[in-house]
């Protein structure tokens, strides 16, 4: 089961504890909440004697999801579990949208403001906002989860495939080429590429196989942009044919199968773009680092029997892992990555001139717009009670969004603070059952 995280009146985290110990110590009063997600409590006692054994956080890196696990490397219990949802193409968008703006406002007949972009230089080590916006959301989150239990190890994912695994035979010794993680390397390279889809028929969910787009009995190579996936099925059927016939039939299929054989991958290029400027920044946490490859992680999870998941991709990073996990009951949380306001002053039409006031005081009668809150509301058209973010207003009157949509006109006199609004909005997946569909997305059996 998830644990939850404990600190002393100190503010020293001990050990997480279970569910139903954390109730009895907040129904004795032993303990207060601290923070609902995730639920850490706080002890209303000073524990210097604890015993605190030192955990692993681990971290799986992703363009659009990360997937981050403390683990008990003594006991292989997975103490938390969670998976961050970035937005950096939304701060991509944002920057382009403004960029546009900048540039239609110059080439209009005002006067002429001139391009500043020369008068700028990058510093060494510059990132694009979008790919910054990744790097905090995790840095922030592994001083969090370190100021809540007690960390003592890093396992980070640094590279998704080890490029020294992809080439030709040839080009390097067939002893390193066929080790123990050949094809593990290949096989994540080419699910990613093609979305785990198979790329003749479109299927998803099913076993994909490794297929060579020229075959090789006709002159093709073991190289990676000679190879796709594609469903047994389609594999059979297309055999050593040429694509261009297999495919007469079905000509956007051919042009996107072929086009995609040589593209890059996009998302791959910004993890290869961040991965070393997330392993700078993680020493100066000043704890140990193991660092791992792609392959390596599908190779622990496979070996485990688990699903691809990005929280269990996390889980399964480094050669620490240990033999037996013990997953069942936990319930990941689900993070993700809002914002934590706008500087613009005020808001523009579409011909980019001002259609509301400049911005007021962010705090309105203690509230800001982001935080969660309870209002119970006992008189009036909107008897109930609601819980969630609250945008506030300058004359007290508040809207409150929910699961179940907005309701508009609360007063703040019926609204008590939840949490405060820290950037992120947070959601519960249900909890992992082995009981539960263990399809594995590669059939081993079909590596090249």
């Amino acid at each position: 089961m998830s644990r939850v995280f404990v600190l002393d009146s100190d503010r020293r985290p001990l050990m997480p504890c279970t569910s139903a110990r954390a109730r009895l110590l907040l129904r004795r009063g032993r303990a207060a909440v601290l923070r609902r997600f995730p639920f850490t409590i706080i002890l209303k006692a000073s524990r210097p004697d604890a015993q605190v054994q030192p955990l692993r956080l681990k971290l799986d890196p992703g363009s659009r999801s990360s997937g981050l696990a403390i683990v008990n490397d003594a006991s292989g219990e997975v103490v938390f579990a969670a998976e961050i949802t970035h937005r950096g193409e939304k701060v991509r968008a944002a920057l382009a949208k403004r960029r546009a703006v900048r540039r239609s406002r110059r080439q209009r007949k005002t006067r002429y403001r001139p391009a500043r972009f020369d008068n700028r230089r990058r510093r060494q080590g510059w990132l694009a906002p979008s790919l910054n916006s990744r790097l905090g959301n995790l840095l922030t989150w592994v001083a969090r989860l370190g100021r809540w239990s007690p960390i003592g190890y890093l396992s980070q994912e640094l590279v998704r495939f080890d490029t020294a695994l992809l080439q030709e035979p040839e080009l390097s010794g067939v002893e390193y080429q066929h080790g123990t993680l050949f094809g593990f390397e290949v096989r994540e390279y080419l699910l990613s590429k093609w979305e785990w889809t198979c790329a003749y028929c479109g299927t998803k969910g099913v076993p994909l196989e490794v297929d060579h787009i020229r075959a090789k009995s006709r002159g093709g190579s073991d190289r990676v942009s000679n190879l796709t996936v594609a469903c047994h099925e389609c594999n059979l059927r297309k055999g050593n044919r040429p694509i261009e016939e297999f495919l007469k039939d079905s000509p956007l299929v051919l042009e996107h199968v072929l086009a995609q054989a040589k593209a890059p991958l996009r998302d791959a290029a910004a993890l290869n773009a961040t991965r070393w400027a997330l392993y700078e920044r993680l020493q100066t946490f000043g704890l140990p680092i193991e660092l791992g490859t792609g392959g390596r992680t599908k190779w622990n999870r496979v070996m485990r029997g688990l699903p691809k998941t990005h929280w269990l991709d996390a889980v399964n990073v480094g050669a620490s892992t240990p033999d037996a996990l013990h997953v069942e009951g936990i319930v990941p949380l689900v993070i993700m990555a809002a914002g934590r306001g706008s500087r613009q002053m005020c808001r523009m039409d579409r011909f980019g001139f001002p259609r509301t006031q400049p911005k007021t005081a962010r705090t309105v009668r203690g509230f800001r717009t982001g935080d969660l809150v309870k209002a119970v509301v006992t008189q009036g058209k909107k008897v109930g009670t609601y819980q969630g973010r609250v945008a506030v207003r300058a004359t007290g009157s508040f809207d409150i969004t929910t699961s179940h949509g907005t309701v508009q006109g609360i007063s703040h006199r019926s609204c008590v603070l939840v949490q405060r609004n820290d950037g992120y909005r947070y959601e519960r997946k249900s909890a992992y059952s082995s009981s539960e569909s263990r399809s594995l997305i590669a059939d081993l059996s079909g590596t090249p």
